[in-house]
C-alpha cells in the first residue's frame, strides 16, 4: 500500500481515482487545486505525487518541482490532456515523472501506479 497525494481539479475524475485507488489498496489524500496539495505536502509524506497539469493555484508542474525538492524520493506521475508540455525541456518538470495521457482507463492508471512504486 502506498501513500498517495492526488491533485486534480475536475471534482467527477478526482472522485474516480480516490475510489479506484483506494479500492487498489492506497491510502489517498485528494485535492482540488495545487495550492491546497501543497500544503499537504509541506505537512506529511508521500509515497507518490499523481497531479494534473492545469489547474487553479500553483499548477501540477510546479507542484511536483516542489514536491522533488522537498522530498527526492517521491514518485511523480502527470496526469494530463498536455503530454506534450509536460515532456518539454522547458518545462522544468521532473526528470523521472511519468506522464499519462488523459483519457485513460482507471485499470490502466492503478497499473502504472503499481509499477512506479514497485520501481522503488
Amino acid at each position: 500500500m502506498a501513500r498517495i497525494l492526488l491533485a486534480e481539479d475536475d471534482d467527477s475524475l478526482r472522485g474516480f481515482l480516490v475510489t479506484s485507488l483506494s479500492r487498489a489498496g492506497h491510502d489517498v489524500a485528494a485535492y482540488g487545486d495545487g495550492d491546497a496539495a501543497w500544503e499537504a505536502l509541506e505537512l506529511g509524506t508521500f509515497d507518490l505525487l499523481l497531479t494534473d497539469i492545469v489547474m487553479p493555484g500553483l499548477d501540477g508542474i510546479e507542484l511536483a518541482r516542489r514536491g522533488a525538492e522537498a522530498d527526492p524520493a517521491m514518485k511523480i506521475v502527470f496526469i494530463t490532456g498536455f503530454a506534450a508540455v509536460a515532456l518539454s525541456a522547458q518545462s522544468q518538470a521532473p526528470k523521472d515523472a511519468k506522464v499519462l495521457s488523459k483519457p485513460f482507463h482507471l485499470k490502466d492508471l492503478v497499473v502504472e501506479i503499481e509499477r512506479v512504486i514497485a520501481a522503488a
